[in-house]
């Protein structure tokens, strides 16, 4: 029997069996995360960093720089609801039954619900001068010990660092003790120097501060070096305090990422998950556009000396309420598609592309970049080939299971996204084959009506060599601007060397 007649009898049996898990098999579409986390967009509302969550009565409810807030039970779906007040860096804290809500340079805020309304209970009071430390509460972080004392953090401006001060627990806008200068700018941390290879030696913005008790020890995160860097990290102190003294952590930086689609992680927040384990949000810095940012989140863990840390993934990972074994190690779906639109996959194909926004760039695993087709491609697509290039590999077949897209936004007007966020409504389809001509929907979504410019969905899982993404719908306020389309699985099976396909060059 000769290749071609196996190839094609394999080809053959595998689309029946392609068939068959296409109409029959679903997947639990909660059950994995993928970061950048995909965060509904709504009026007033816009997930763009400084993110903080908080857990009440079993909802998780986040706010962010943007506007607005997003409630979830399970950390995974979060609906959005338009809030009002909502500052730069927001930070939201429960007292004795009421929710507190302070940001950059704005009053503190009570409310008796998470979701507010939130209205002004007033300005700080008694509060030093600016070298004193005060700045007019930039980067805060409202923390309640056991004891029920309720005490501020703060960042100063630029190198600064970072201070504390007891609150008057009768009156959280008034000071009950001198401001403590905790930590400040450190040029032997390398990791937090200013500049994209942290270049400025005597130059850094702390910022972020977020409290943290763990089995009585105090953590004190905060990030560095600032947030237009994706040098913009995480790290954290220790101490038995919460005032200090506190002893720079060995690990740090706790956050750090430089390179891929998630980077300059910083400025975020901790929260108890479903799973009883803590659960780090975090800022994502994006190369394109300057400033452009998203929410990232992971596992913290602790080692034997108390010691946290935090593994910063960008593939799909186990969810949070995700009850297995297994549940911590990683789910082993890779990304499939980085670089396969070059000259090396003659099968990878594009409907159009403009000068210096190549259809290459929705997969080169960077958020600089970005494909934008032709003003007149109505449904533009991407083909990708998953197999190996060249005549002398084997065809190697994978079975997708997700799917991660990401457009780009412009993020230079904050104020005018705030008040009047644009739509990002997206609908797409993807297809998929074994051969290059026989395409099957693997999943749909030429209806969507939700404003995301970030997506990752679940995809059922299916063997294929071939993934067809087609947009079909976007706003047309502005071109269609794709930053990253990657679909993520695993190998599942090969053929022979190449030169036994049809249509192989």
């Amino acid at each position: 029997m000769n290749q071609k007649l196996i190839f094609v009898l394999f080809v053959c049996a595998s689309f029946m069996t392609f068939l068959s898990c296409a109409q029959n098999l679903e997947v639990n579409r909660s059950s994995r995360y993928c970061n950048p986390l995909p965060m509904i967009l709504g009026p007033g509302g816009n997930a763009a960093g400084d993110v903080t969550v908080i857990r009440e009565n079993g909802t998780y409810y986040m706010y962010c720089t943007g506007g607005g807030a997003w409630y979830s039970k399970d950390m995974m779906n979060w609906s959005f609801q338009t809030v009002a007040n909502v500052p730069v860096a927001p930070d939201v804290t429960k007292y004795n039954g009421k929710f507190y809500m302070c940001g950059n340079d704005c009053p503190l805020y009570i409310a008796d619900d998470p979701l507010g309304p939130f209205t002004v209970l007033g300005d700080w009071k008694n509060t030093p001068d600016v070298a004193g430390g005060w700045n007019g509460a930039f980067d805060v972080d409202i923390f309640i010990d056991d004891d029920n004392k309720p005490y501020l953090y703060y960042s100063g401006k630029g190198v600064s660092g970072i201070y504390v001060v007891e609150l008057d627990p009768n009156d959280l806008t008034s000071f009950s003790s001198p401001v403590k200068h905790l930590i400040e700018f450190n040029n032997e941390h390398v990791w937090e120097r200013y500049g994209e290879s942290n270049e400025y030696p005597d130059v850094a913005w702390i910022e972020g501060p977020w409290m943290q008790k763990h089995n009585g020890i105090y953590y004190l995160q905060y990030s560095a070096s600032g947030t237009q860097w994706k040098t913009y990290a995480s790290g954290y102190y220790t101490s038995k305090s919460p005032t200090g003294p506190f002893t720079y952590a060995p690990n740090n930086p706790l956050l750090r990422k430089t390179e891929g689609l998630v980077t300059g992680t910083a400025h975020g927040s901790i929260v108890e998950g479903p799973d009883g384990n803590l659960w780090q949000f975090y800022t994502i810095v994006l190369s394109d556009p300057p400033g452009g940012r998203r929410i990232g989140m992971d596992r913290i863990v602790f080692d034997e000396n108390g010691n946290m840390s935090v593994k910063i993934t960008d593939t799909p990972q186990w969810a949070p309420d995700f009850k297995t074994d297994s549940q911590k190690e990683d789910c082993g779906s890779l990304p499939l598609t980085i670089n396969k639109v070059n000259a090396w996959n003659a099968l990878s194909k594009f409907s159009s592309e403009q000068d210096g926004r190549y259809a290459s760039y929705a997969v080169d695993n960077f958020s600089g970049t970005w494909w934008e087709p032709k003003p007149n491609d109505v449904e533009p697509s991407i083909t990708i080939e998953l197999s190996p290039a060249t005549e002398f590999d084997v065809v190697q077949l994978f079975t997708i299971d997700g799917l991660r897209l990401m457009f780009n936004q412009d993020w230079r007007t904050i104020e005018r996204l705030r008040e009047d966020p644009p739509s990002y409504i997206y609908q797409y389809k993807i297809e998929v084959s074994l051969d290059g001509k026989n395409y099957l929907t693997a999943f749909d979504q030429t209806s969507n009506n939700i404003s995301k410019n970030t997506i990752y969905e679940e995809i059922p899982p299916i063997e294929c060599r071939f993934v067809r993404l087609t947009i079909t719908d976007w706003p047309k306020t502005s071109p269609l601007k794709l930053n990253e389309f990657t679909i993520f699985g695993k190998a599942s099976g090969f053929l022979p060397a190449q030169e036994s396909i049809p249509g192989k060059q």
